[in-house]
């Protein structure tokens, strides 16, 4: 049965907790750690959900944070619905199949 995967992401919200609310606190605090990023890419981080993220980053967030990449990163999973296969019958709704009885009135 397929899958659907989503995350999370919740920067922001560890910033905050932690009293940093802008871009310009989290920045000094990457290039202590060797990662040098522009304002306008710190500022994607904090206010999007990046589709990639490097190792060295996410382990520099985490470390300013002292979270986890699991706090960071919230994930869930649930089932799909199976799809059906090409030319595979669906069940027949007899009901919409079904014409409607015609009502004679006499004419007055």
């Amino acid at each position: 049965m397929p899958r659907q995967i989503s995350y999370r992401w919740r920067l922001r919200e560890l910033m905050a907790a932690r009293g940093m609310f802008t871009v310009g606190e989290v920045m000094p605090h990457l290039a202590e750690r060797g990662i040098t990023l522009s304002s306008s890419q710190v500022h994607r981080l904090v206010s999007g959900t990046p589709e990639r993220l490097s190792l060295p980053v996410l382990a520099a967030l985490c470390d300013i944070l002292g979270c986890t990449p699991t706090d960071l990163i919230t994930t869930s999973a649930q089932n799909l619905p199976a799809r059906r296969a090409a030319g595979e019958e669906a069940p027949i709704n007899l009901a919409a199949r079904r014409p409607t009885r015609v009502r004679l009135t006499p004419e007055g």
